[in-house]
């Protein structure tokens, strides 16, 4: 398609991310990824009314015989469960899904971690497509093959690795993302940046305005860059056993709180951006970084609106508790992803409880 820039993902298991305006109204690319006849699409409340139906006409056009049919789950961090997810499971086994059918995720994080945990599970694993319509979603958890479900102890405690067959990445979508959402994504947008490429951040600097304005060119821009970066390290480390670790700057923090609240207070992205800051102070606190590149994050993190301190009436001893509890924990004690300063991140094992607590 004209105007759809494109980003490969390879490894064992390659695909194309397509960037742009009507990625996802192309009935024959979209087709060209069901292998069989049945297509289970999921969606959300908020979503659906809006995209679901144009997906499938879609389809439909570019293949008559293709049976599609749509889940529309509630929206929201509560709905990713493992009752959810059995829901879904029943409703593939009464749709009669084959080994061919293909799983569509048309929605934000939520709706594609669910679904695509729902495609790695049903008859061992089924393909799964990717539809992201928030740019927390386009930049980050469509891809990569990251699949889970939350349980109340913590997030995405139960998942698979499933890559998808496609991700195609409708910025259209965008225009019908609340404000609130948008800069949740660019919470994402900023991780970038600010463990691989000071270059990048130096740019989004520069370019807070046009983004926040829905720019297209800024933002198809803002979102095949971050692409480029998490298929560069998920390719070479497609299970999180070494570099895939640095796309977590920020998150063990964000995690514990968004545990804490009960998925009810800050959404992802910006409990991601709480998390960076944190991480980033903590880095100084440790004497691997200068606090002056803290500031200079939680600066720019400031002006795309975004929370930069940790939400009142949390205890900071049970937010530790929730980070020991975290994927992400080693045996050893607590392991985060720190940097030496812009576009420098490593990971950091054994980190000291009352340094955590110190910078919470």
């Amino acid at each position: 398609m004209s105007g759809i820039r494109y980003v490969d993902v390879g490894g064992a298991q390659p695909y194309r991310i397509a960037i742009g305006d009507g990625a996802s109204c192309d009935g024959a690319a979209l087709a060209a990824h069901v292998r069989g006849r049945h297509v289970f699409l999921v969606s959300d409340a908020h979503v659906a009314p809006l995209y679901a139906r144009q997906v499938v006409d879609a389809l439909q056009r570019a293949r008559p015989e293709i049976k599609c049919i749509v889940s529309c789950i509630p929206a929201g961090e509560s709905a990713k469960t493992l009752e959810r997810f059995g829901e879904l499971v029943r409703e593939l086994a009464d749709f009669g899904a084959t080994r061919d059918a293909c799983v569509i995720a048309l929605g934000g994080g939520v709706v594609g971690d669910l679904t695509g945990f729902v495609a790695a599970c049903w008859m061992r694993g089924v393909d799964c497509v990717q539809l992201p319509t928030t740019l927390l979603a386009m930049v980050d958890s469509s891809v990569g093959g990251k699949t889970a479900v939350d349980m109340p102890q913590g997030k995405n405690l139960v998942g698979a690795f499933h890559p998808p067959r496609a991700v195609f990445a409708d910025t259209a979508t965008l225009h019908t993302l609340p404000d609130r959402e948008l800069r949740a994504g660019l919470a994402e947008v900023v991780k970038y940046g600010a463990i691989r490429d000071a270059a990048f951040l130096d740019w989004l600097d520069a370019h807070v305005d046009a983004l926040l304005a829905r720019d297209a060119d800024a933002l198809a821009h803002a979102i095949a860059r971050s692409c480029e970066h998490k298929a560069e390290i998920t390719q070479r480390d497609p299970f999180e056993k070494g570099e895939r670790a640095l796309l977590n700057f920020g998150h063990t923090f964000a995690h514990a709180i968004e545990s804490e609240q009960g998925y009810g207070g800050l959404n992802h992205g910006e409990a991601v951006a709480v998390g960076m800051v944190r991480a980033a102070r903590l880095s100084a606190r440790l004497g691997m970084a200068d606090d002056a590149d803290a500031t200079r994050l939680e600066s720019l993190l400031a002006r795309f609106g975004l929370p930069v301190a940790v939400p009142g009436g949390l205890s900071a001893d049970a937010l530790v508790a929730r980070m020991r509890l975290d994927k992400k924990a080693a045996a050893g004690g607590l392991r985060f992803i720190l940097w030496r300063g812009i576009g420098a991140a490593e990971v950091v094992s054994d980190v000291d409880g009352a340094a955590v607590i110190s910078v919470l």
